[in-house]
């Protein structure tokens, strides 16, 4: 743990040890955030907390704990309640499996449901009633591009990205009245340790982004409230066009009876 957090500004940042999480980490260390680092690696998370206040100043608390196990993240729901200075929570913390649907035990999908879905709705809720209370409060969740993809064939991580979208864009409507920002930020193939320790050979992958890359085109996003963020979607119009066609089936799902070509 470090000093005590001092400022109004203070983000706390799941899956901060490596990778997306831990340039999250710098790049708000940066603008001035005080941080909360939630990571598994307790000796990462030390090193990396070390280094940004070397270089920034700024006040780092340091949580170990694996949000997988339901005491670890009870404690970091309680040091949640315990700290209403957090403006900002980024829900990084993610996995994927080693194997495809068929050839995974259901204790691995289990915990690929825990961490990529039931940590994020626990840790928003809880931290919901602090955040409404800043005026900049926001939350930042790391869905993926494999939420709109079943193509590829990744169904239980694909279906957890397609749960943390949703979930982003149905808070957005929720809150928006209470003045919650909340953004989905959807990467592709970012260069990440997610792949080693799925099991999987990166440099096989076309299209990879470098993850300071993703984060800096992330935190623009977030500058200028975007909803949903795709860095690597160069052509912004066919989000707007997808959204749009989502939006206008809307109307049309509430009819008394079935569509003529479900009836003999």
């Amino acid at each position: 743990m470090s000093d005590t957090i001092r400022s109004q500004s203070v983000a706390l940042i799941t899956g901060a040890s490596s990778g997306i999480g831990a340039t999250y980490a710098d790049r708000l260390a940066k603008r001035g955030y005080d941080l909360v680092l939630v990571a598994r690696d307790a000796a990462r998370l030390k090193t990396l907390s070390e280094r940004l206040q070397h270089e920034t100043g700024v006040k780092i608390t340091v949580l170990p704990a694996d949000l997988t196990r339901s005491e670890d993240l009870a404690r970091v729901e309680d040091f949640i309640r315990a700290t209403p200075q957090i403006s900002l929570l980024i829900n990084n913390a993610g996995a994927s499996l080693k194997a495809g649907f068929e050839n995974s035990d259901a204790d691995a999908i289990e915990n690929l449901i825990t961490l990529n879905v039931t940590s994020v709705a626990r840790l928003s809720r809880v931290a919901f009633d602090g955040l409404i209370k800043h005026p900049d409060g926001a939350i930042i969740n790391i869905a993926s591009v494999m939420a709109l993809i079943p193509e590829l064939q990744s169904a239980v991580y694909s279906a957890t990205k397609a749960f943390v979208l949703t979930f982003s864009q149905t808070l957005q409507f929720e809150m928006a009245a209470r003045g919650l920002y909340v953004q989905a930020v959807l990467p592709a193939a970012t260069r990440t340790e997610i792949w080693e320790r799925s099991g999987k050979n990166i440099d096989e992958v076309p299209g990879v982004m470098e993850v300071g890359e993703l984060v800096d085109a992330a935190l623009l996003g977030f500058d200028r409230k975007e909803k949903v963020t795709i860095p690597p979607l160069q052509d912004e119009k066919q989000w707007d066009d997808f959204d749009a066609l989502r939006g206008a089936m809307v109307p049309n799902f509430l009819q008394a009876h079935a569509a003529p070509r479900y009836k003999a």
